[in-house]
């Protein structure tokens, strides 16, 4: 096999130029223009934090956004106290009350959940946002808090513009198969489940 490392500068030249053309070919023919629905799932670290970069950059183009925190919520996250800078711009709801075997009753559980989804609808369907990113809400719906049905279906029904974000581990099937881009964040080494390492400022929360 060869790779860069053994080519002549003449023929890495000519390698990268078939490269480029390849490349404009398909960015004139990627005319489109759509809303996204955009799934962060899978049991590694960094779900809601691709999901944040992407509010971040959708806020220097200064879209309008929304952020509902499903699950989260018992703690201020200090993501929320960054972003308060953009308060024209965003909306940022921490509607859960922390993670279940914190909380412990099922019931009022499905009660939050179902308020944040409420929520997340009314954000959706305005479409003076340009992103609106759910977080956790793969969890929600992995717990049966929410019908997955009902959540495919409003995002079917949105904005041809909008751009929804869902993000946490176990994406059901039916969200992978209406989604437009789906990640799968793998776990290989954590530092808590294998050296006892704590969560820590600046990287957990």
């Amino acid at each position: 096999m060869t790779t860069d490392t053994n080519l002549s500068s003449e023929q890495y030249q000519q390698k990268m130029q078939r490269r480029k053309e390849i490349q404009q070919q398909r960015l004139a023919e990627a005319s489109k223009e759509k809303g996204l629905i955009i799934v962060n799932t899978g049991n590694g670290k960094g779900k809601t934090t691709a999901a944040l970069g992407m509010v971040v950059r959708s806020l220097g183009h200064g879209f309008k956004v929304a952020i509902v925190q499903f699950i989260k919520g018992a703690w201020e996250p200090a993501e929320k106290a960054v972003l308060s800078q953009w308060e024209t711009q965003l909306d940022f709801l921490a509607m859960g009350e922390g993670f279940t075997w914190e909380t412990q009753d099922r019931e009022r559980d499905i009660l939050k959940a179902k308020q944040a989804w409420e929520k997340a609808v009314s954000f959706i369907n305005n479409p003076d946002y340009q992103v609106v990113l759910l977080d956790e809400i793969n969890v929600a719906l992995k717990l049966g808090y929410l019908e997955v049905e009902t959540v495919v279906k409003t995002l079917q029904e949105k904005p041809e513009q909008t751009h929804v974000i869902l993000t946490g581990r176990g994406a059901p099937p039916e969200l992978i198969e209406v989604a437009d881009l789906v990640t799968e964040m793998k776990l290989i080494k954590h530092p808590f489940k294998e050296q006892g390492i704590k969560a820590q400022p600046g990287i957990e929360f």
